[in-house]
């Protein structure tokens, strides 16, 4: 009998923008994917910067409705292991960064997604982002220094949506414009369109809108 997928998802720890705009998890981005993947039937680990539970942006929990999925992935959100040096590509078959703005505040300079992100490249194994997840590729290197999104085809939340939102200005860097700079191939669609690019096993989604096209493209690559 064959052993069950095993995919790792990594969280934000970061509750806030400022005191005035909290911030977190945002939540479709973490569910719609979770629920996906529980279907399938895949082992699922969950993991933050911090461990324990999860912040939720407030925001997208504006519409929130208790179905069972629903309710399974908050579950999953309130005890999360904490992401350390034990977590290591070999034992998952893919990694999912779900986004919210907390990710662009701690997840790119953090040594271990650092580790992880460069680990599952190069080991060409299934990474997946969505919206501001992205961020987790911002500060990942190649063995040769070479960072992980040269010459790769990628989308994230844009520029112009961070405008759309009137948070530009309150976050620490532009995720698509740092993309470009690192010699990603940047792929945008319109404003809030589901969006969702494959370069070999590297997978980006671009906004909420795209959080199930992004978590079914890891499943068709795992099911290849």
């Amino acid at each position: 009998m064959s052993h069950p997928k095993s995919v790792l998802m990594v969280v934000t720890s970061h509750n806030e923008i400022d005191s005035e705009h909290p911030t977190g998890l945002w939540f479709e981005e973490f569910a719609a994917p979770y629920s996906l993947f529980r279907d399938q039937g895949y082992a699922i680990t969950v993991v933050s910067p911090r461990g324990g539970t999860t912040p939720i942006d407030p925001h997208s929990l504006k519409n929130y409705e208790a179905t069972p999925g629903n309710e399974a992935a908050r579950k999953a959100l309130q005890g999360t292991r904490k992401l350390d040096s034990s977590l290591r590509a070999a034992d998952f078959d893919a990694i999912f960064f779900p986004g919210g703005h907390g990710t662009m505040f701690d997840l790119p300079d953090n040594p271990e997604v650092q580790r992880l992100v460069a680990e599952f490249v190069q080991a060409d194994k299934v990474l997946a982002s969505v919206c501001h997840g992205p961020a987790c590729l911002v500060g990942a290197l190649l063995r040769d220094g070479t960072p992980v999104v040269k010459g790769r085809r990628v989308t994230s939340f844009t520029d112009q949506e961070e405008r759309a939102v009137e948070l530009d200005r309150h976050m620490p860097f532009l995720l698509e414009s740092r993309l470009r700079e690192l010699g990603a191939e940047f792929v945008p669609a319109a404003n809030w369109q589901d969006n969702v690019v494959v370069d070999g096993q590297l997978v980006t989604g671009q906004n909420p809108q795209s959080s199930a096209g992004a978590a079914r493209a890891v499943i068709r690559l795992l099911s290849a």
